[in-house]
């Protein structure tokens, strides 16, 4: 059977990966680079992650088996998270929830504020993310922090967006768990307090190795779909049994031939966000990621990229949602003063899924009619969910499962 990968970012070049003993597998993809939004580019010998920081860990054994097979766990240095939060003029440590003693220190009708509302919140069937944020850690801490946040992270209101996702995304304490760390240092249990990365200090070796012995078409644009004589045919000439699209939701109802007008409609309504970012040298911090809710810069993350590499560099990745030109994204930077010099630029084009009023519903849709026309969509945007690495890829090791079971009976 004849099978097409259309993308080769993590999902696509894993779930071809696994396909790959029992199928004839191609791959195509357009960008010239293998690795989709975790492939990096190199600027004076650094890896620049040009969207997000991207490393690994996961709590499913599978996956981590898995990784470990294409690339060997001596490979990667198992680093610990440091993340910070810089609230009210202090890095403070994440999760904030547990550094209530750290936010005593400068303000201790604050620390008092957040415990007693804490304590006193109630998690009552909430139906939209300000709910559940106020609902999970109370007003004070809601407002002070996880609000403005979100706000600035999705350039949204969490009052008209949805709550089913950030159960997997944020540690979520229960109030013993909360109460533990007034007394003592608390960690969350969330998978990326520890994570690896490779010991060459770039996420595209493990990438390749993913990629290697692949039937790989680089620079290839996929601009039609459509079904000719009971077979894909892709861009009228390349034909295949099966098809795997990585395609972001909102764009493969205008690819795929025949489309009804009433799915192209709602697939427009699926909202994603872009983001710029900046890598700088920098000097010494002791930080993995550090995070910025108030609204006196654009940046709501510092993804401190040099840290993740053994031994440490000193470079910063900075991150702002949307479009920003290099001029801003430099003034803004010059606000840190551990950030030295800039020394390259990026804008994405998809980079995270808006969990707005519209997704639900409209990811349904798409989705449905693609699994009637029988394609498989697969991956962060191919299944319109924000997904980790790590969940990209057990996501393709559950949609290889169901092809071996649909295919070799």
């Amino acid at each position: 059977m004849k099978t097409c990968v259309i993308g080769a970012g993590v999902s696509g070049l894993a779930v071809a990966k696994l396909l790959n003993d029992n199928f004839d597998v191609e791959i195509l993809e357009a960008d010239e680079q293998i690795g989709g939004i975790a492939k990096t580019k190199t600027v004076d010998g650094i890896a620049y992650h040009m969207i997000g920081g991207h490393c690994f860990n996961s709590n499913y054994k599978e996956v981590r088996d898995f990784v470990f097979s294409i690339y060997e766990k001596d490979k990667w240095n198992l680093k610990s998270r440091t993340a910070k939060i810089f609230l009210d003029g202090h890095f403070i440590s994440y999760p904030i929830e547990f550094s209530v003693p750290e936010i005593a220190k400068f303000d201790r009708e604050l620390a008092f504020n957040i415990t007693n509302d804490f304590f006193c919140a109630r998690y009552d069937d909430p139906k939209n993310l300000e709910e559940w944020f106020l609902q999970k850690f109370g007003e004070t801490l809601a407002k002070k922090y996880f609000l403005p946040y979100s706000k600035k992270i999705w350039g949204e209101d969490p009052a008209v967006m949805s709550y089913l996702w950030v159960e997997d995304k944020l540690p979520s304490p229960n109030k013993k768990d909360f109460f533990e760390s007034l007394l003592k240092k608390k960690q969350d249990d969330m998978p990326h307090v520890s994570f690896y990365y490779p010991i060459t200090n770039d996420q595209n070796t493990f990438l390749h190795a993913l990629a290697a012995g692949l039937n790989i078409l680089t620079s290839y644009k996929v601009n039609s779909i459509e079904q000719i004589g009971g077979r894909w045919c892709i861009n009228g000439n390349r034909y295949y049994d099966t098809i795997i699209s990585t395609i972001p939701l909102n764009e493969i109802p205008f690819i795929l031939n025949n489309t009804p007008l009433y799915v192209k409609n709602i697939a427009e309504k699926l909202r994603y966000n872009k983001i710029t970012t900046m890598l700088w040298s920098a000097k010494d911090t002791e930080q993995t990621w550090s995070y910025f809710p108030a609204e006196n810069t654009i940046f709501h993350r510092h993804i401190h990229i040099g840290n993740f590499f053994s031994p440490k560099w000193n470079y910063i990745i900075t991150e702002a949602l949307g479009i920003w030109p290099y001029e801003q994204m430099v003034s803004e930077g010059r606000k840190f003063e551990y950030l030295i010099q800039p020394l390259d630029f990026n804008i994405s084009n998809h980079a995270y899924v808006v969990y707005d009023k519209n997704y639900e519903k409209s990811k349904k849709c798409v989705l449905n009619y693609l699994n009637d026309q029988k394609i498989y969509s697969l991956g962060r945007f191919g299944e319109w969910e924000y997904y980790n690495m790590d969940v990209c890829i057990k996501s393709a090791t559950s949609l290889f499962e169901k092809i071996v079971r649909e295919n070799l009976k």
